[in-house]
């Protein structure tokens, strides 16, 4: 099946709008990174918490993720196989970031069982259409949303992990220890992922659109 637009079609972009996109991104991160040091300065008692502004703003940044993605996929219907899977994996994480809420209104586990209903679906659709998700993905993965998914993906899910291990930290700052030196440099390096698979998913709204007002005019 050829992909539902090629991935050699001109979608230019110009200059001013490159540079307002970036202005707000800048923004967004230099927002995010205000809120960190606001949590750290005036929140002691619930810093790096479940109810601290980190937290909260994870699930607020997947929160807006899925929302796009579900733009893309429902709303302007283009790239579906590959929206499906992106939508699988930002849900999955938005569900893990409310474990702790989950566990203790709803059951232990819950949210385990509530990712797992997510992702398998997911992942039978995009098998059985594997062939359609290939050609999708090969112009997904020349465009710019796709390196700023990866990045944040490996931020989020690789970096922040091995970042924020106890031992290194133990090994780090030895006898003057803290688990809240471990849990904000954990924290802060994820929250910085999702800022990331944010704008990713910006990004991929943005080309949709453009590729479905393209396919309309033509």
């Amino acid at each position: 099946m050829p992909p539902r637009l090629p991935p050699d079609r001109p979608m230019p972009i110009g200059f001013a709008a490159t540079c307002l996109r970036a202005t707000l991104y800048i923004l967004l991160v230099a927002g995010i990174a205000q809120g960190v040091y606001y949590e750290a300065f005036t929140l002691p008692d619930i810093r790096f918490s479940e109810r601290g502004f980190t937290e909260l703003a994870q699930s607020g940044l997947l929160a807006l993720s899925t929302l796009l993605l579900l733009y893309v996929r429902v709303g302007l219907r283009e790239l579906p196989q590959v929206s499906l899977l992106l939508l699988a994996i930002v849900a999955s994480s938005l569900v893990r970031e409310q474990d702790a809420l989950l566990d203790a209104r709803v059951f232990d586990g819950a949210w385990q069982l509530l990712v797992a209903l997510i992702i398998l679906p997911s992942l039978y659709g995009v098998i059985r259409h594997r062939r359609e998700f290939a050609s999708q993905f090969a112009g997904y993965a020349n465009s710019l949303s796709f390196g700023l998914f990866a990045a944040g993906f490996l931020t989020t899910y690789v970096f922040s992990r091995l970042y924020g291990r106890q031992d290194f930290w133990r090994a780090v700052l030895q006898e003057h220890y803290l688990r809240d030196f471990k849990s904000a440099a954990e924290e802060v390096v994820e929250l910085f992922g999702y800022a990331l698979i944010l704008i990713a998913m910006i990004e991929l709204a943005l080309l949709a659109r453009r590729w479905a007002l393209a396919r309309r005019a033509g």
